[in-house]
């Protein structure tokens, strides 16, 4: 068979940043107008003209009067325990006194705060800092919209003060505020023209829905303006029927059901002596693993600082510094005047955490989980608290973590069997009727699954008659350009990072081993500006130096930006990585074509990669892991056997 072969890369901390992108649908939902700030049943997006906020203008001097109302009290005096805490709601309040006596917002009335989350501290410092030592000096970063121009400032919160203020000069704009939307999705509907298309299909105005849809950029010169009117109607399709939705509403509790199609009986995880792992704050613990865990905006979830505890030296060993979601993107492919302009970026326009729903529990996560809430701010930087929109817990489904028995003839009586366990960190964002949802798996053996679920992974036969000649070349990728792979079926690799100054005994250096699931690439011709915008989907794989700044893999202004600040053109500088501080990226994709199946809601699609450790340990990290017993399990009976 063709060579199989073998990319190493050094240093075994790494950030993974898990791109998701290629759905079908897009489109985000929004809040009630009681919760804008405590969205604990909507999304934060409107769509119906009957659940409108009044438009405002901002000013951060005069003090919200929507900041008691939505405040959460348990929320209200959280400290930062950890250097990557997410800003607390006292921080937050912090930055708006101080943005409110910089020359930049006393000198405009009107602005759009479009994000504030924490300037992480540099790597360097929170790798040294341990727990104990003094707080590292918290930091926040604002991007903000005044008078038409993108703003990106860092504060310091221990002095208060504007440190750092920059206006970029790379094209697009960042993540769309609410405010910003609803003043769009009102326009139409002051429209007479418009109003008239709406009659003549025998609609009633009631039950419109306007979509603020964020648009892309296609290399053409478009004239940009924000009046928030109506410029043009295409007015295609009025022959086409309309639906008339008999039957097609999902809620369990409208559906007139003869009697309950129950498919199997209730399932839950009893763990009569409580969960074994504890949350403390923001910093998870479980078996043999530790990791920082936080909700952000634009990313969704944020793990960190992941660690892992060697079974013979006890020694925690650091396998991911920080891994999050970095960009969808999810083109339509379709040319038509209706369609064509729908290329969305999810994270980067709207974001992933912004869109994340409040998790329902039993459904979304079992009996056992721990819930976790984000802290974001609006387009006046008011915190408003997005409740149980992370959750961690145990899952066990009874599949094996190892075995393995004698075989009769050696007359040894010998047949041994484990558990398998996982933790996951789980999220759902909610795009209309399209849920993401995204975990983080973490196994005792050491390994962790990025999971949109499905894993699959093919490989060829060999040249040999006999079918059994195995061949392996190991390449070691010493520029960015040697790390830009595409994945294929005829040339099966495995992809790994190692740190050749530590070895195991054997002689083998440590390391991790990226473990591909079943994906797909996009379509779409590379000079298409959509593509050049989505660039980073070009390749599955990915690997550059470590820069705080280059985390969104389409760029900090993904919403209408050129592809001038993508991960492709970050790439192709075509820095040295070998034994170097790296970032390794890997993309997941979907290629969805509707079926009947799909209708009304569509069962989920889902697929994941693994990071296994690969001469990471001595041995099987497992193997002296206890069996259980009858009396491990006292809350369950077995049944009866035959």
């Amino acid at each position: 068979m063709d060579a199989r072969k073998f990319l190493r890369f050094p240093v075994i901390s790494i950030t993974v940043a898990l791109i998701l992108f290629i759905t079908w649908v897009h489109f985000p939902l929004l809040p009630n107008k009681e919760s804008l700030l405590d969205s604990n049943i909507f999304s934060r997006w409107c769509t119906s003209k009957n659940r409108f906020h009044s438009s405002t203008k901002h000013n951060l001097i005069k003090k919200s009067s929507s900041s008691t109302l939505h405040s959460n009290p348990k929320h209200e005096y959280d400290v930062p325990h950890h250097p990557l805490d997410p800003l607390t709601i006292q921080e937050f309040n912090k930055v708006r006194t101080i943005l409110s006596t910089h020359p930049l917002f006393k000198s405009s009335s009107t602005y759009t705060i479009n994000s504030i989350v924490l300037e992480e501290p540099n790597k360097k410092l929170v790798l040294k800092w341990k727990k104990g030592d003094p707080l590292l000096p918290r930091k926040a970063s604002v991007i903000a919209r005044v008078k038409g121009v993108s703003h990106t400032l860092t504060l310091d919160l221990t002095t208060n003060k504007v440190i750092s203020h920059e206006t970029g000069s790379i094209s697009g704009y960042p993540v769309m505020a609410i405010e910003e939307m609803v003043g769009v999705v009102e326009a139409p509907l002051k429209s007479i023209e418009f109003n008239k298309t709406i009659i003549q299909r025998g609609i009633d105005m009631a039950d419109i829905a306007c979509l603020p849809i964020s648009s892309g950029w296609y290399g053409t010169k478009v004239e940009d303006n924000t009046r928030k009117e109506v410029l043009a109607i295409s007015d295609n399709g009025q022959n086409i029927p309309l639906a008339k939705g008999i039957d097609t509403d999902y809620r369990y509790s409208i559906q007139k059901l003869n009697g309950e199609l129950r498919l199997f009986n209730p399932i839950s995880l009893e763990q009569s002596e409580g969960p074994s792992f504890t949350v403390d704050g923001n910093l998870v613990k479980w078996a043999n693993w530790e990791f920082h865990l936080k909700p952000d905006p634009r990313a969704g979830i944020i793990i960190s600082q992941a660690k892992v505890r060697d079974s013979d030296t006890s020694e925690l060993r650091n396998v991911i510094y920080k891994g999050f979601t970095s960009e969808l993107f999810v083109p339509y492919m379709d040319p038509t005047d209706g369609w064509y302009f729908k290329t969305y970026m999810d994270a980067g326009e709207y974001g992933f955490g912004l869109q994340a729903m409040p998790l329902d529990p039993l459904n979304d996560c079992p009996r056992n989980a721990y819930y976790m809430d984000g802290i974001f701010t609006s387009a006046d930087g008011t915190p408003y608290v997005q409740s149980n929109i992370i959750c961690v817990f145990e899952s066990y489904a009874g599949d094996i973590a190892w075995r393995h028995a004698e075989c009769p003839i050696t007359g040894l009586n010998v047949n041994e069997v484990r558990p398998k366990v996982t933790l996951v960190a789980r999220m759902a964002a909610a795009v209309a009727n399209y849920d993401y949802i995204m975990d983080w798996e973490f196994q005792t053996d050491g390994l962790i699954r990025a999971k949109v679920n499905l894993k699959k992974q093919e490989t060829s036969p060999g040249e040999s008659p006999r079918k059994s000649y195995l061949k392996a070349i190991r390449n070691v990728a010493k520029t960015e350009k040697d790390a830009q792979i595409k994945l294929s079926l005829y040339d099966p690799s495995e992809f790994h990072v190692i740190n050749p100054s530590k070895k195991t005994r054997v002689g083998n250096p440590v390391g991790y081993k990226l473990v591909p699931g079943a994906t797909a690439a996009s379509l779409l011709d590379h000079e298409d500006p959509p593509q050049k915008r989505a660039a980073f989907t070009n390749n599955q794989i990915w690997v550059t130096p470590y820069n705080k700044s280059e985390q969104w893999a389409g760029g900090l202004f993904a919403y209408q930006s050129k592809g001038d600040d993508t991960l492709q053109v970050w790439s192709n500088r075509d820095r040295p990585i070998e034994n170097k501080d790296i970032v390794l990226w890997y993309t997941i994709g979907f290629h969805h074509i509707p079926c009947q199946e799909d209708y009304p809601i569509m069962p989920t699609v889902s697929s994941s990669f693994d990071l296994k450790p690969v001469n990471f340990f001595e041995r099987n990290p497992i193997l002296r892991v206890p069996p259980n017993f009858e009396d491990d399990l006292p809350v369950c009976k077995a049944h009866d056997s035959s």
